[in-house]
């Protein structure tokens, strides 16, 4: 088993990774185009929405829910049955979504409303923030088509996980950053609102995405012709489990969006600073985080229908220890690193060094609770693999409320800043809310193995982030350099940070066995 979740996880991660340095590209000529004023926020503020809904239908509450009842499935009813499943959820599903799609687009207006309150106010008034309004009403109409092309993408990619495939699911978002770096380079420069075509390139690397698993489905057969079927066991089955995950799922999204609503009354430019660290935060969070829960999370089904609490619990050791194993350093990596990776990534065009030192402060602040978001991932698929997903509702909307308050409490002096402080401390309340319930209801307590790993993993962190912090040049000296010289001194360092991480962790007494999800990781339960 260790080798196989090994070998996924590698899979996933590599794959991930591409899309993720891809990503980082697109950002990279977004920042150059748009900068982080007017037209920076208006497209993010676009692109978020249908991003929003794409974690409820696509790949969030849906994939936790389907991927059970799905596995569950295949392991107990013939291919016949599993081939009418997918018939009926696609259809059913796909009418949802379009109906979504539709009200989306045609009441786009109401929607840059509802969550650009500021800019609506603005607009009223004839403020300065009037044509974001107006401006994000129309990106809105242009956007809001992903979400039908990804929600397909995300069931097919859940069924291709659930056959083992995650090569494909995993490198399916290269085509979204392809199609926004092509727009960026060689079609929304030449025109008069370079933002309207970077909405394009968003609509063109849905309908990418959606074409791409078409044919790896087909070669499993599992490629049906939609079904409408509202009552059909399966699909009753996933909506009963789908519903509470919807709120589980979309806490961190109504959290961004809160935090979107609240950034339109701040000055220009918040939302584009917030935008810039988050997506910095999710390359660590996608290659570590995400890519071992993906992997976990069909193998935790399999689990729990044979019955088997031992290795349930064996591969949730595992998947701990190996967020901690790459997520603890790379959340001190990302705090020690904030400003020199920003000032290489981001600072050429229209993104100058005062927009580099906004960006760095809320990188940090967000970078201070990663190692919770990634435990978050690893910790709710233990519920819903055992297709428990009102437990995580609850433990979500109690992290929710917990970040509106302390939003409330922290914008007025710590501005932009402070929405980052708080979705970080919310994550915190997230992941020891899971964690406690996880260990309340019998189903996984960390092992004292695991306990042990951890420790050495966190001293040998604490000598690599105090040897950066000595080594690294200041902030002036940063802005001396030009860019190559600025790119070589940010890899030495993270080069040198890694190697020096991983001999003391081997001094420490870090061993390969410690990557195996059978070592010793149960045996003190």
């Amino acid at each position: 088993m260790s080798k196989k979740l090994l070998k996924s996880g590698a899979i996933v991660s590599s794959m991930t990774l591409v899309s993720r340095v891809l990503g980082l590209i697109r950002d990279m000529v977004v920042a150059n185009l748009l900068g982080a004023g007017t037209a920076a926020d208006v497209f993010f503020f676009a692109n978020r929405i249908p991003n929003f809904l794409r974690r409820l239908f696509a790949e969030g509450a849906f994939a936790q829910a389907f991927i059970p009842v799905f596995t569950q499935y295949k392991q107990q009813e013939n291919e016949d049955e599993l081939r009418e499943l997918v018939a009926r959820v696609s259809g059913t599903l796909g009418c949802i979504v379009t109906v979504v799609t539709i009200i989306g687009m045609v009441a786009s207006p109401v929607v840059a409303m509802i969550f650009g309150a500021g800019w609506f106010i603005d607009w009223l008034h004839d403020g300065p923030n009037a044509d974001k309004f107006i401006l994000s009403s129309l990106l809105l109409k242009i956007t809001f088509p992903y979400l039908w092309f990804i929600t397909f993408t995300g069931m097919s990619g859940a069924i291709l996980n659930s056959f083992g495939r995650f090569a494909v699911a995993s490198f399916t978002p290269v085509f979204l950053n392809a199609a926004m770096i092509a727009a960026a380079l060689y079609y929304a420069p030449s025109l008069a609102r370079p933002e309207v075509g970077l909405a394009w390139g968003v609509f063109v690397g849905g309908l990418l995405q959606f074409s791409f698993q078409l044919p790896f489905l087909w070669r499993l057969n599992m490629l049906r012709w939609p079904r409408w079927g509202w009552k059909h066991p399966g699909v009753q089955k996933i909506r009963t489990l789908m519903l509470p995950a919807l709120f589980g799922v979309s806490v961190s999204q109504i959290n961004l969006l809160f935090d979107t609503f609240m950034a339109s009354f701040l000055v220009s430019g918040s939302i584009s600073w917030l935008y810039y660290s988050d997506r910095l935060l999710e390359f660590p969070l996608g290659i570590f985080g995400i890519a071992i829960a993906t992997v976990i999370l069909p193998s935790l089904s399999e689990r729990h229908v044979d019955k088997d609490p031992r290795e349930f619990r064996q591969t949730m050791d595992w998947a701990v220890r190996m967020v901690g194993l790459l997520g603890i350093p790379a959340m001190a990596g990302m705090i020690v690193l904030a400003t020199p990776m920003l000032r290489v990534l981001f600072m050429r065009g229209a993104f100058d060094s005062s927009d580099v030192l906004h960006a760095s402060h809320s990188l940090i602040a967000f970078s201070c609770g990663l190692i919770f978001f990634m435990l978050i991932k690893i910790f709710a698929p233990g519920y819903y693999a055992r297709q428990d997903t009102r437990t995580p509702v609850r433990y979500g909307i109690i992290a929710m409320i917990s970040n509106i308050v302390l939003n409330g409490v922290f914008v007025l002096p710590f501005g932009y800043i402070g929405m980052a402080m708080a979705t970080a401390i919310s994550a915190l309340l997230n992941a020891t809310l899971l964690y406690r319930g996880l260990v309340k209801g019998n189903i996984y307590r960390i092992s004292r193995y695991s306990w042990l790993f951890l420790a050495r993993v966190f001293a040998s962190t604490l000598l690599m982030a105090g040897v950066l912090c000595v080594l690294l040049p200041s902030w002036s000296q940063w802005l001396s350099f030009d860019f190559l010289h600025s790119l070589r001194l940010l890899l030495e360092s993270i080069i040198g940070a890694i190697v020096l991480y991983g001999v003391s962790l081997v001094a420490l007494g870090g061993r390969l066995e410690h990557l195996k999800s059978s070592s010793g990781a149960v045996s003190d339960d």
